[in-house]
């Protein structure tokens, strides 16, 4: 059947299994928009404020559902407002594909009106990209780009298409989606393993947000079960292993737990999955489980050996690896070297109650006691991202939605849009900073029009936290602008938007008003009024190796 580029980018969506798409209108892409307004039956497009939250909205719709987002922007501003998202699920390996528009094909490389060379900008920043020059391409191309972004080590794909491209005509026949391409591990490197593993004394698991993108986490548990194996998880790994589990021994990195830190210097094997040796997990590279031997599974060859020297390299998807390793190796008890970790841990915890005053703590216990299992929360970046993963219980996949890699200020509100689109059935918490929250605030109107029962909990020190904690550890406590003097008021914010508004001052509001947010069918923000003193701790400087990490301070 003949089609125009518009239609066939809605049905090539459609065989991709899409029914969700994020954007925004505009010039370019005005005959897409008219084909979505067809096949608006089929397929469900999310308006946001603005383009950066709609790939925002698209990422966190990825990260939470298992699925590809797509997000949808004009040429020119539309196209670049794209790019810091492009870039957050770029170093989270997110799947996504984003389709923009462009300029008529003859007005390309002309300075036309709202053009740029987005494939050029977004080349450093995406798995591939395309654009597309010829309508008779336009279908195997849309096939080829879900696939890459899919396949392997997942990661945003965007596909450019001239006006011209959108409107033309040409032969359409439907054809079923690719399968992903697997690597198969070496089964000669998969009895080293099982050899190193049955071998160790004090072994230790490190788990990265691989394990989540492989849907492994059953296996990591199969494993770390068998083999008695104590596991910590990175950042992008929370909920990737069950915090309420005997074997987990905390988050690893700068500000992980402060037995996991100790683990780290005392393994004698140290399984690492999924994960890429972070700066933040490995500061110094160098004394990193310098007295462990290292095994490093992972879809990406290109991360052996990157930041951290290892002894043995796995390639292969992280759910066959574990599988293969949980089958073979022995049956085996390290209760003393677990029971060590805990004791580390019992020893250096990191308290800040202060009286009826709000800590981060109030929040996290409520939390914990209230939010089920398979509810999701997302976060933003700095003081209150670390806050969730250290103290929030984390008992399944895909519950933890938050920029690790590129450390997006602004990426929650999108985010929480997408994870609730996306799972209706869950409730969904974002955790944000006062900062962070004043940067992407305008997608409170996607709440309100979608009625997305998000609850927005502000932790609100009116500072910039984490940027101040470091000018307290190492620049003399020079406060060079962390201190906004912002006088936003959040509810009446709120309500400006059609959004509830609710505020928290004292420890003794925290039960109640979070148990009235969270009985809200609608978005919610809460206010909720912590000391600028509060810090993100454990936490370990950078550069430097587990013996220095940093406990208590002023």
């Amino acid at each position: 059947m003949k089609l125009n580029g518009s239609d066939i980018i809605c049905e090539v969506l459609l065989e991709q299994g899409v029914d969700t798409v994020f954007g925004y209108p505009g010039g370019a892409v005005l005959n897409i928009y008219d084909a979505l307004y067809k096949y608006s039956d089929k397929i469900t497009h999310i308006l946001t404020a603005h383009e950066q939250g709609a790939s925002h909205a698209a990422d966190g719709y990825a990260r939470s559902t298992g699925k590809t987002g797509v997000v949808i922007a004009t040429s020119g501003p539309g196209a670049t407002n794209l790019v810091t998202g492009i870039a957050t699920a770029m170093m989270d390996s997110v799947p996504m594909v984003a389709i923009t528009g462009n300029v008529a094909t003859p007005a390309l490389g002309k300075d036309s009106f709202q053009e740029v060379d987005i494939t050029g900008i977004t080349m450093p920043i995406t798995k591939h990209n395309f654009l597309v020059r010829d309508i008779t391409t336009l279908a195997p191309i849309l096939r080829k780009a879900f696939l890459i972004a899919r396949s392997g080590r997942p990661g945003p794909v965007l596909v450019d298409v001239p006006k011209d491209i959108s409107a033309a005509v040409t032969e359409f026949t439907h054809e079923p989606p690719k399968e992903n391409v697997r690597v198969q591990a070496d089964n000669d490197a998969i009895a080293k393993a099982v050899r190193l593993i049955n071998n160790a004394k004090r072994p230790m698991i490190y788990a990265g947000g691989g394990v989540i993108s492989a849907n492994a986490s059953k296996q990591l548990v199969a494993l770390a079960e068998k083999a008695d194996i104590p596991v910590s998880c990175s950042l992008m790994g929370m909920g990737g292993f069950p915090n309420d589990h005997r074997l987990y021994c905390g988050l690893i990195g700068m500000h992980g737990d402060y037995g996991s830190a100790m683990a780290t210097g005392n393994c004698d094997l140290m399984v690492v999955v999924g994960a890429r040796f972070s700066d933040r997990v490995a500061g110094d590279a160098k004394a990193f489980a310098k007295d462990a031997k290292i095994i490093h599974i992972d879809i990406d060859a290109a991360e052996f050996d990157k930041n951290v020297m290892v002894d043995l390299t796995i390639r292969g998807s992280a759910d066959a690896v574990l599988s293969k390793l949980a089958r073979n190796v022995d049956n085996a008890d390290h209760s003393d070297w677990v029971n060590q970790i805990a004791d580390w841990s019992s020893q250096k915890k990191c308290s800040q109650q202060d009286g009826d005053n709000v800590t981060p703590e109030n929040i996290f216990d409520e939390l914990n006691k209230i939010m089920r299992p398979q509810d999701i929360i997302c976060t933003d970046v700095g003081q209150h991202q670390m806050w969730a993963a250290q103290m929030y219980d984390f008992k399944q996949p895909r519950t933890f939605i938050s920029s690790g890699g590129l450390g997006t200020m602004g990426y929650g509100m999108g985010a929480s849009i997408g994870s609730q689109v996306g799972n209706p059935d869950k409730r969904v918490v974002l955790i944000t900073g006062d900062g962070s929250f004043h940067m992407n605030l305008n997608e409170l109107t996607t709440l309100a029009s979608y009625n997305l029962p998000v609850v927005v909990l502000v932790m609100n020190n009116q500072v910039l936290g984490m940027v101040r904690q470091w000018q307290k550890l190492f620049y003399g406590n020079r406060f060079s602008h962390t201190d906004p003097c912002r006088k936003t008021d959040f509810v009446k914010l709120a309500q400006a938007f059609g959004v509830t508004g609710m505020r928290i001052t004292k420890s003794s509001e925290v039960s109640e008003v979070l148990s009235a947010a969270l009985a809200k069918n609608g978005p919610v923000v809460v206010d909720c009024r912590i000391s600028k003193d509060m810090n993100a701790l454990p936490m370990i400087p950078p550069g430097a190796g587990a013996d220095k990490i940093i406990t208590e301070m002023n």
